[in-house]
């Protein structure tokens, strides 16, 4: 239901044209950038670290019925006996029941309990795939899944997937597969029982499995709150931050995105916003879901306690990533400054409705001032916040990003116009990871699929880059400074594509540091993408490292996802400032020195990897404010997963055996 591709090609598709007169810098060709002086400086074994980042997966969607070989505890829906193996409700099934609320007047995170539903609102099919009309390779031409564009497997060949295309026929035919069979925006009846499902989570069987396309719940800053309905009033020892996490079809069917600011459609129901209850359901891997990922979970480490590192999507959670913080609106002299008023969130609901906010959606409504408590939407957060002695940790003035806007800066290293695109962030001076990385003389780069074509032509067709995924891309020192010792702009040198990776990874000439993104076929997004394709994205990944036996030795491979797409999830959430933390999400990490089929708790978000990149090459926090800055945890042993020193961030290193 978020827009999570690139916003800049969705408007000239639209027919605007302002960029088609543009002279575009050149491409390079180049390899890639050079090692570093301090690449082997390092505090552990690990020499090389590769994060691969999926989208919209939440930890109990789909690791809630996992068990680990080796025994270890692993918290989730079927440790708890919310569900049983089988997926049917547990004997602890009401721990996740999902109640019906009233906020009429203003924006509460913990609005008025109304009652429980009797029955789930049915899930929709939205926007995923209704019909496929081919079958296994060879292939005739194929209609991807991803918007209306038609590609032949030549094209794909030819670099439009390299992602699927290194793992041959058989990986490229899931391109093939999983279409819905119904129509869009209609009852999902794939899903047993899907106009009488109990209320609490649900099995995604028997037909919807993870190789099928789905609907998207709703994932944006201020509806997580509200989903995870949180009360100082009810915090305990446990459950420290109070949070009940029993609204999440609730606020999918009152607000979902909103519509802009637009009024509320008339004749309004639970189906209206085409997501029903889409945030319960789960997969299995006890019948074989996803056997990849369980087999990465079985060899090597997984973290039961990682979590998105805001409440919010892609665009606000990826900045963790390389920033470790969130950005804000700026003007062209860099300083803080107020954005449009149409693109300042206000939660508020309408006159007349129940919960349908003022200001929200795709476009409009993605800036908080959230130094000032009588902004819309502010004042309940950081009162709920000030009551369990969390700091906000917003500047004074500042507007931060809560949800997806482009970056500043398109591919070229040219500014992304206003005139373009209105709801676009400005180029921002805030460092991120990159920048200590380059003062240190440590290698790193970002691999996105399918950049070369966002480079070179914005309004292309094949255009399948995820832009608001990449955090250096909104970064001025990235996207305009050049690298003293070789005189190649950073964009150019270390913003490169999945090829890229690829042939650096044949010549021994991997960076320390590298982040790989799939393109919008292969992430795992529901509707444009599945579960099955980034398990052959991720698997094509690891086979090739562990085939260079020097480079395995050293390396550690992070696989998660940028967020949990609005998907429920049963973890505790601890409340590190106004941004987050959001629900859990996988996080795999595959090393020699994890294996064992280790399940760590040790609780972790998105600004743990700069922080475990700044532990293993002994870098200083990226700022003064920045997450890297939190303490690790200290926990009790009777309970693992609730930090005693709150708010504290592990660097990861505890889910390694050195």
């Amino acid at each position: 239901m978020t827009m999570k591709r690139n916003r800049v090609k969705a408007m000239l598709r639209a027919g605007v044209s302002a960029l088609a007169a543009w002279p575009l810098l050149a491409t390079s060709a180049l390899a890639g950038p050079p090692a570093g002086a301090n690449d082997n400086n390092t505090t552990t074994p690990i020499k090389h670290v590769i994060i691969s980042v999926g989208e919209n997966r939440s930890f109990d969607h789909l690791f809630g019925t996992y068990k680990s070989p080796s025994g270890e505890e692993v918290r989730n829906i079927l440790s708890e006996a919310i569900i049983n193996a089988n997926g049917t409700p547990g004997r602890n099934f009401a721990k996740a029941l999902q109640n019906q609320a009233s906020d009429t007047t203003t924006y509460s995170i913990s609005p008025s309990i109304t009652g429980p539903y009797a029955t789930l609102p049915p899930p929709s099919t939205g926007g995923a795939s209704p019909a496929q009309s081919y079958t296994a390779p060879p292939f005739p031409p194929l209609t991807a899944p991803f918007p209306g564009t038609p590609y032949t497997v030549g094209q794909i060949l030819g670099g439009i997937d390299p992602g699927l295309a290194v793992g041959g026929a058989a990986d490229l035919a899931l391109l093939t597969t999983g279409a819905t069979g119904l129509p869009k925006d209609t009852i999902d009846t794939r899903i047993a029982h899907a106009q009488g499902l109990k209320s609490g989570p649900y099995p995604l069987d028997p037909a919807e499995g993870f190789d099928e396309y789905e609907n998207d719940p709703v994932h944006r800053f201020y509806q997580m709150f509200q989903q995870l309905d949180c009360s100082a009033a009810r915090a305990t020892i446990a459950n420290p931050s109070g949070c009940k996490a029993d609204l999440f079809p609730w606020v999918e069917t009152t607000v979902s995105v909103g519509a802009n600011g637009g009024a509320q459609p008339g004749d309004f129901t639970d189906e209206t916003t085409n997501e029903g209850s889409l945030a319960m359901g789960f997969y299995n891997v006890q019948k074989g879901d996803f056997p990849y990922l369980k087999s990465l979970a079985d060899s090597y480490t997984i973290l039961d306690n990682y979590h998105q590192p805001a409440k919010g999507g892609t665009g606000l959670d990826s900045l963790y990533l390389g920033f470790a913080d969130d950005i804000w609106y700026s003007d062209a002299a860099g300083n803080a400054a107020t954005p449009p008023a149409n693109q300042i969130e206000n939660p508020d609901p309408q006159p007349g409705t129940n919960n349908w906010y003022t200001q929200d959606g795709y476009s409009g409504g993605s800036y908080s001032n959230c130094s000032d408590a009588t902004q819309p939407g502010v004042g309940s957060i950081v009162s709920y916040l000030n009551a369990l002695h969390v700091n906000p940790n917003c500047a004074s003035g500042h507007y931060y990003l809560l949800n997806n806007y482009n970056p500043g800066y398109l591919g070229s290293g040219q500014v992304l116009p206003p005139s373009v695109d209105p709801f676009t962030i400005p180029p921002s001076s805030t460092p991120s990871i990159a920048d200590s990385l380059i003062a240190a003389k440590v290698s790193w780069a970002y691999y996105g699929e399918g950049w070369n074509t966002f480079v070179a032509n914005p309004q292309s067709p094949f255009d399948i880059y995820c832009n608001i995924c990449n955090p250096f891309l909104y970064e001025t020192s990235i996207m305009t400074g050049t690298d003293p010792n070789t005189g190649v702009p950073y964009r150019q040198q270390n913003l490169l594509d999945l090829p890229n990776f690829y042939t650096d990874l044949a010549n021994n000439a991997l960076p320390a540091v590298v982040y790989i993104k799939p393109s919008g076929l292969n992430d795992g997004h529901p509707q444009t993408s599945k579960v099955s394709v980034f398990e052959a994205f991720v698997q094509n990944i690891v086979s090739k490292v562990q085939a260079n036996p020097t480079l395995w030795a050293s390396t550690a491979i992070m696989i998660t996802f940028d967020e949990g797409g609005g998907f429920w999830d049963s973890g505790y959430v601890q409340q590190i400032d106004f941004f987050g933390d959001g629900t859990r999400i996988p996080m795999l990490i595959v090393s020699p020195y994890t294996t064992g089929g280790h399940v760590s708790h040790v609780y972790s978000d998105h600004a743990s990897v700069p922080k475990f990149i700044e532990a293993n090459w002994g870098l200083k926090p990226i700022t003064a404010r920045s997450r890297d800055n939190l303490p690790n945890p200290i926990v009790d042993a009777d309970k693992p997963y609730v930090p005693k020193n709150r708010p504290a961030l592990s660097d990861m290193m505890a889910a390694f055996h050195f």
